[in-house]
């Protein structure tokens, strides 16, 4: 049968064969293919219409079924579009084992208006209570990506100091719902990283992540290791840097990266956002037997809706054989912000 990434492919093919209009909705059906929360075969088999999925309207739809009917050879995806799951394997994983959305859980990467969100921190704290998050990780950019509106070490300052007031509010009414004070920081090409030690030791939790150089067929595993020996760093966020249809990411010697962050006891990020799901099933799987101990999950969420990305990373988990126990964020507030201190402590003891 063929999948929805199967669909979405051969609909990215055939809109290059047609012009205008006709190549715009194929291309929007080829991109809503990877939401799509049901397979349209399976719809197609119970005699539904294949106009109750996103952007398929009957023109589209006649394509579609006439591909069912008959299927065609799909073509290989190009490399910036493997292997990244679609919304319906998502749901496909998560409903056999509902305990991955059922147990409690945080979102370990969310932005907000102090960088390149569109909510407010404030706000954004609660559409994460509202979608039954038990603790959010507040991760903007840091000052030197000026095109995510990168906060300054003041900046920061600032949003702790709104984290702090915050927290004590939720304390006061007995509520159990924490913010963690947190950063995406980037990390420059000798794996140095983009703000000053005092500021980052204030925080409960840093990631850190490539935002440069992001096209290199060089090897980089020496970048990866200098940034994965910096005390503060407790996260390596979106590790590959890859983009769906954009760009394949980095290259690296993976085992001798993923060993590394075992030895030193990083956490590894499984970016949740459909277009980046980095890392993928097949490297978390590696990074798992490679000894990695810790993995975060974030949905890197700069928008309300986008907090729902998080099952991406649970389904990824699951996939990759990654047991709950070793996902921070199925673990208390008060572990991942201990852990953290114990992280920086050893190393700063080193």
């Amino acid at each position: 049968m063929l999948t929805n990434a199967d669909v979405g492919e051969l609909l990215w093919m055939a809109a290059r064969d047609e012009p205008g209009h006709r190549r715009r909705a194929l291309e929007r059906a080829s991109r809503a293919a990877r939401f799509w929360p049901e397979e349209a075969y399976q719809l197609a088999h119970a005699g539904r219409s294949l106009d109750e999925l996103r952007a398929v309207g009957p023109w589209v739809a006649a394509k579609i079924h006439g591909w069912l009917d008959d299927p065609p050879p799909v073509p290989e995806p190009e490399e910036t579009r493997r292997a990244f799951l679609t919304y319906a394997e998502v749901r496909r994983t998560l409903d056999a084992d509902p305990r991955w959305e059922a147990d409690p859980s945080g979102d370990l990467q969310v932005h907000t208006t102090f960088s390149d969100g569109s909510l407010t921190l404030p706000d954004m704290v609660e559409e994460a209570r509202s979608v039954g998050r038990s603790y959010v990780a507040i991760t903007d950019h840091s000052q030197t990506l000026a095109i995510a509106n990168g906060m300054t070490p003041d900046e920061l300052a600032e949003q702790c100091r709104v984290i702090d007031a915050i927290d004590r509010g939720l304390e006061e009414d007995g509520d159990p719902f924490r913010v963690l004070r947190s950063i995406e920081v980037d990390v420059f090409a000798d794996g140095t990283l983009d703000m000053d030690d005092a500021s980052l030791a204030g925080l409960d939790l840093v990631l850190g992540a490539f935002h440069s150089k992001l096209r290199s067929t060089a090897d980089e595993t020496q970048r990866y290791l200098a940034a994965l020996r910096q005390p503060r760093l407790h996260v390596l966020a979106h590790p590959k840097a890859r983009m769906y249809g954009r760009r394949v990411g980095l290259v690296a010697d993976w085992r001798r990266v993923f060993a590394e962050a075992a030895r030193l006891g990083k956490a590894l990020e499984l970016d949740a956002t459909v277009w980046r799901q980095d890392l993928n099933v097949e490297m978390a799987g590696l990074a798992r037997s490679e000894g990695v101990r810790w993995f975060s999950i974030g949905s890197d969420a700069h928008s309300a809706s986008e907090l729902g990305f998080l099952s991406f990373g649970m389904a990824t988990a699951a996939l990759a054989g990654i047991p709950r126990e070793r996902i921070l964020n199925y673990r208390s507030v008060e572990f991942v912000r201990s852990w953290a201190r114990a992280m920086s402590a050893v190393r700063e003891g080193s």
